[in-house]
């Protein structure tokens, strides 16, 4: 598939380059404009759990966060940018053959409204509301009423009415009465969702002890497990997508409405992006986790969102409008670097990551959902003079004033990206989603998730490949028919492990017990070590397994990250070799191989390495095996084609009471993160050999090699 003239080939470093991306973005939509130009149609035909005429709205309202945004900033009137203007007409028009339809309840189109609602507030008087006749201002109020009254789901959606009551007040002077008692409402709902640290949960964050017991008494009720949905999310729908987006336009829109609530979310800004940042490496790149990752560059939609609001007094590391500037200039170059796959032949946008791929779809895309990326154009709204283009842009953090590895509270996860290694990713013990999205598990659920080897999502449950265990515990107690794996589970549990030896250090490690199965036959509680200075390239999994019924046998199927695992040379998978033919001089995304020995196993490609190693579990009745699978393609985010490191045990006759361990070493270097960051000291193949020692529990003396004391 070509790129797209305007962004694959655009510098990305002035106004004018992200005005030429932006308008480089929509102009693939115009031919697919309807006659009265009040709907848009990309020619794919894809379902969804929404109406087609919904579908279509998608595609003309997403782009008005473009649109809006540069006649905001005085842009003219032209080709590209009339048909949004023109389209308010018809769509609006109950008596219209293009009309949009009215507002139900829960209906996609509450979504659009915050679109149409931005085009409002942020197009000039002048050049949409006051050349609307007075028919069509009539209409275009009634439509936006439309969500006054209606249920809608307790989560980021209460935003797109919120948004729609400033547009009908400080736009369509609408009675502000009514909507000023709706809009408190809903912002009293939306706040009782945030976290700490300027994090939100997507929806009310329950407790996790209330959610276990709940689910407990259902199925001693019931006998059947998953009767209740629980959303314990934190995810880019809490900043980039939704929450922290709609908090900054509240900031850039109604400041003069409720001073004291913008002023709140302003705060909430300033601590959030503190933190945010993190998930971003030097190069722009974002860790992929959570659902609607075709979104794809509206992950840095937060920077965007931030400049336009004009939030100050920011901390470090965005303490400056060029630092601001610079993640997300950074995140959309990453973008360009890798858009030979996200455009269909026509130029519009497809659904996928890296690539198309329906797998990782939702029900709610349709072919023109994926244009919530253009959130992080927003930015084209500040003119040529703010500060915010004027400013030099700024570096990323020195890693001497960046902590490589940092747990995060709010959403319960560990970010790393260690100085001595090269590896961006987090950590992530507690998250979960059991609402109904699929694929929920792989989105929400695995220990890890990385951005440069993306997730992958399973498709089956014949073979491991189509399992996609990577990141995750498997369990079987019926010889490998059926499989389950972490879903809910208590909250974090944050303690500290120690390293003696060489290099004194202490580690913050997170922890939490879950439940394979609904009748609790056994418990699991993981325990995540993230990397450190003495192992920059290694993070550590213990899980702790307690039997409460007798059980016969006890399969586990656990896997490192997926790589990209094909020959660069002719696109063969890649072979097994021996270590002297890797070489002690093996290099980092040059050198490719498969390296297995007694305990381990590690994949060398062009994305760098992946590998797991084990020791034995803690019983006599068990076998333990380590292979390379390949999962089955199209099935990664980023890479369609790639193989994994996993890890088997068997366990036999277990015993009520019984407690057994595993250990899991995970390896990773990205050749790619970080811009390709250069690693120094030992050699990629001594990396690999050098594995972590752990110890369980107190240590009476310190032994002649490093080790790790985990007190479990």
């Amino acid at each position: 598939m070509p790129p797209l003239s305007g962004f694959s080939d655009n510098p990305l470093e002035s106004r004018d380059d992200v005005v030429r991306a932006s308008r480089a973005l929509i102009t693939p939509l115009l031919p697919y404009f309807s006659p009265a130009r009040a709907r848009v149609r990309i020619p794919v035909t894809i379902g969804t759990h929404f109406d087609e005429t919904a579908a279509q709205l998608e595609g003309f309202a997403r782009p008005l966060f473009v649109v809006a945004a540069l006649l905001h900033a005085g842009e003219s009137v032209d080709e590209v940018l009339k048909p949004w203007l023109d389209g308010f007409v018809a769509g609006t028009d109950p008596e219209h053959p293009e009309y949009w339809g009215a507002i139900s309840d829960k209906d996609q189109r509450m979504v659009e409204a915050e679109m149409i609602s931005f085009g409002l507030l942020a197009i000039p008087r002048e050049v949409l509301w006051d050349r609307l006749d007075g028919k069509t201002k009539s209409n275009v109020i009634e439509w936006l009423h439309g969500l006054q009254g209606k249920d809608i789901h307790t989560s980021n959606w209460l935003w797109f009415r919120v948004m729609s009551s400033i547009a009908l007040i400080k736009v369509c002077g609408a009675d502000s009465q009514k909507l000023r008692t709706q809009m408190e409402k809903d912002l009293e709902l939306l706040d009782s969702m945030y976290l700490q640290d300027g994090w939100s949960s997507d929806g009310i964050w329950p407790d996790a002890e209330e959610v276990l017991a709940t689910d407990a008494q259902v199925f001693r009720e019931t006998g059947k497990r998953n009767q209740r949905f629980w959303s314990r999310q934190a995810d880019y729908y809490s900043g980039s997508f939704a929450i922290q987006f709609s908090q900054l336009l509240y900031v850039k829109f109604a400041s003069d409405l409720d001073a004291e609530r913008a002023g709140k979310y302003r705060q909430q800004a300033r601590d959030f992006g503190s933190q945010f940042c993190r998930y971003f490496d030097e190069s722009g790149a974002a860790i992929p986790f959570g659902r609607s990752l075709t979104y794809r560059f509206a992950c840095a939609g937060f920077f965007a969102a931030l400049a336009l609001a004009e939030v100050n007094n920011l901390p470090p590391p965005l303490d400056k409008p060029g630092a601001v500037r610079g993640y997300l200039l950074r995140h959309l170059r990453w973008w360009r670097d890798r858009s030979e796959d996200i455009f269909s032949t026509d130029g519009t946008l497809n659904i996928g990551w890296l690539y198309p791929n329906m797998f990782m779809s939702e029900d709610y895309n349709s072919p023109q959902s994926v244009y919530w990326a253009l959130k992080s154009f927003v930015v084209v709204a500040l003119a040529s003079g703010n500060v915010f283009w004027t400013e030099a842009e700024s570096a990323y953090p020195k890693s001497s004033t960046y902590p490589s590895v940092s747990y995060l509270p709010a959403p319960r996860q560990i970010v790393c990206n260690h100085a001595s290694g090269n590896h961006h990713f987090l950590l992530n013990p507690s998250q979960y989603l059991t609402r109904p999205f699929k694929n929920a598990n792989a989105k929400f659920c695995k220990f890890a998730y990385s951005s440069s080897f993306t997730f992958s999502l399973s498709v089956g449950n014949i073979v491991a490949g189509q399992l996609a265990p990577e990141n995750s515990l498997l369990l079987s107690r019926d010889d490998h028919e059926k499989w389950a794996t972490k879903q809910t589970c208590t909250d974090a549990i944050i303690s500290t492990a120690s390293i003696r030896g060489s290099v004194p250090e202490s580690i913050t490690v997170a922890s939490a017990q879950w439940y394979p199965w609904a009748d609790r036959q056994v418990s699991v509680t993981t325990t995540l070590i993230p990397p450190s200075d003495r192992w920059p390239d290694w993070h550590l999994r213990v899980h702790r397994i307690k039997i409460h019924r007798n059980l016969e046998a006890l399969h586990t199927l656990e896997g490192g990250f997926s790589i990209a695992g094909r020959r660069r040379i002719d696109g063969r998978l890649i072979p097994t070799v021996t270590l002297n033919e890797l070489g002690k001089d093996a290099q980092l995304g040059v050198s490719e191989g498969i390296y297995k020995e007694g305990n381990g196993a590690v994949i060398f490609s062009t994305a760098g390495a992946s590998g797991v190693a084990t020791a034995e579990p803690t019983c006599s009745d068990s076998s333990t095996s380590i292979s390379i699978i390949k999962p089955e393609a199209n099935t990664n985010l980023a890479a369609p084609r790639t193989l994994s490191p996993v890890i088997e045990h068997s366990i036999r006759n277990l015993s009520s009471g019984v407690e057994l361990t595993l250990l899991t070493k995970v390896f990773a270097i990205s050749s790619e993160a970080n811009g390709g960051r250069q690693l120094s000291g030992k050699s990629l193949v001594e990396r690999w050999l050098d594995q972590p020692q752990v110890n369980f529990g107190p240590v009476e003396h310190d032994e002649e090699v490093d080790h790790i004391i985990l007190d479990i």
